[in-house]
């Protein structure tokens, strides 16, 4: 049987720690997640950043935490089974990205 990772992740120290102090949980969480996006390469940090953040607004604008994973399945799922998603990427050998919508910027005056 293969010997479990070093850094393997434990459900139950993860758990504990979220009942016991949910807001050492939290920064945890939060410095786990930015040395994972920090060992990825250059190239990769900004987007992993984005993504990130897209994930955390998700939770913040859930009503519940079983709400937030839900949403976050459908959003993976999406980037496998969607418009250049992997799927399409593998069938057809290519990446075509979902196509960008552009808005105007407007200006606007500071006010004094």
């Amino acid at each position: 049987m293969p010997k479990p990772a070093k850094n393997a992740f434990d459900f139950n120290t993860w758990s504990d720690l979220a009942n016991r102090d949910p807001e050492g949980f939290e920064a945890r969480r939060a410095h786990v997640i930015e040395e994972a996006i920090r060992r990825a390469s250059p190239r990769t940090q900004d987007r992993l950043r984005r993504l990130q953040w897209k994930l955390d607004q998700v939770r913040h604008t859930s009503a519940t935490p079983m709400a937030a994973c839900i949403r976050m399945n459908h959003m993976m799922w999406d980037r496998i089974t969607g418009p250049g998603g992997l799927l399409e990427t593998l069938v057809e050998g290519r990446h075509t990205p979902p196509p960008r919508t552009h808005a105007k910027v407007l200006q606007f005056r500071a006010e004094r």
